[in-house]
């Protein structure tokens, strides 16, 4: 089982803090500007990574009216596939200056490529991991091709069965990637909550011996926070700075506001996770004192037999735990004991 993988000097597993990709996809609506904005907002909301998506409509499909070509429902329907990636895509010409605004503002950027030529691409501009889109998850050769870049890599599996996923592992191995996370996604856009079936995120840890963690297209943060306790690693939410902007992904990303709570609650569940302790611990340490414990509840003469008479277990806890009382019942006071007086041991007749 591998433990973790490093990104640009972070590392990554269930022992370290949550790993948070804003994935900017098209968010940026055509402008580089409001790409620029993205990555500095995603660096002040606390994101590790912001990720971008390597393309173009001709890398990716063909210009094509045929029925085959056209979206008939969801979001983009009425587009041909042709023109719904000429919208979304992100100029190859904006790589570099995203990647060096990126580098600025001290956040690691890394892309999904969808063909080889985009993975020369940002080859070229030494990027520092990869992230195999679940479109792509079937496409065991571009697999191969990115892995053999010898960078991290991270796979999402929308949409892949047990078998596909399985496949999608060894061609990264086998292409030579030494480091990888596959992540549990539904691509569905966006997704119901209830199609998750989180418990899938550690049952692939254990399964397949990776990393994982997952890509989450909910609308809020409820489920990928909940992972984090099924082992999540790494969380991916596509962000934006309107959600009413218009943009391909715009209805169903993030906002920055909530990115931020994404990054900060996050790291919460982590740390609340913790590990299997039953120690008393130091926030409860305070209030020992208001447990229960044995109390003399009326006064009682030298050498009389104390009976539940005289003895009581309540609050506060300064004298004997209550599990003492049956060793008590029926043996002799040591002395006049006044009410109110906690039960020790010298009180007692040996």
């Amino acid at each position: 089982m591998t433990k973790s993988i490093v990104i640009d000097n972070c590392q990554i597993g269930t022992d370290f803090p949550p790993y948070i990709i804003a994935e900017m996809s098209g968010n940026h609506n055509g402008s580089i500007d409001t790409a620029f904005k993205l990555i500095d907002q995603a660096k002040k909301a606390g994101a590790n990574a912001v990720k971008l998506q390597t393309y173009r409509a001709d890398t990716i499909t063909i210009k094509s009216d045929k029925p085959d070509f056209k979206i008939k429902d969801g979001l983009w329907a009425g587009h041909t596939l042709y023109e719904l990636y000429e919208w979304a895509h992100t100029p190859w010409d904006w790589h570099s200056a995203l990647f060096e605004h990126a580098k600025k503002a001290g956040i690691t950027v890394f892309s999904s490529p969808f063909d080889n030529t985009a993975i020369d691409l940002l080859e070229d501009l030494n990027t520092p991991a990869y992230k195999i889109a679940s479109f792509e998850a079937i496409d065991l050769a571009l697999i191969k091709y990115a892995a053999a870049t010898g960078k991290p890599m991270i796979i999402s599996t929308g949409m892949a069965d047990a078998e596909e996923i399985e496949e999608a592992i060894d061609a990264a191995k086998s292409g030579g990637c030494k480091e990888l996370a596959v992540l549990h996604c539904v691509s569905g856009y966006p997704a119901p909550a209830a199609d998750y079936n989180l418990r899938t995120v550690s049952d692939m840890a254990e399964r397949f011996g990776v990393i994982t963690g997952l890509s989450d297209h909910t609308l809020d943060n409820t489920t990928a926070i909940a992972s984090i306790a099924m082992g999540a690693a790494v969380i991916e939410k596509h962000f934006t700075l309107d959600r009413n902007g218009g943009g391909p992904d715009d209805s169903f990303s993030l906002e920055i506001h909530e990115l931020e709570a994404l990054c900060r609650n996050s790291k919460t569940a982590w740390k609340a996770l913790g590990q299997v302790d039953y120690g008393r611990k130091s926030s409860e340490l305070g209030n020992i004192k208001f447990r229960r414990s044995l109390y003399f509840v009326n006064d009682i003469t030298e050498g009389d037999i104390i009976s539940e008479h005289h003895v009581k277990s309540i609050r506060p806890g300064y004298g004997l735990a209550p599990k003492m009382l049956d060793d008590i019942l029926g043996k002799k006071a040591s002395r006049d004991i006044e009410k109110g007086t906690a039960v020790s041991w010298d009180l007692i007749q040996s």
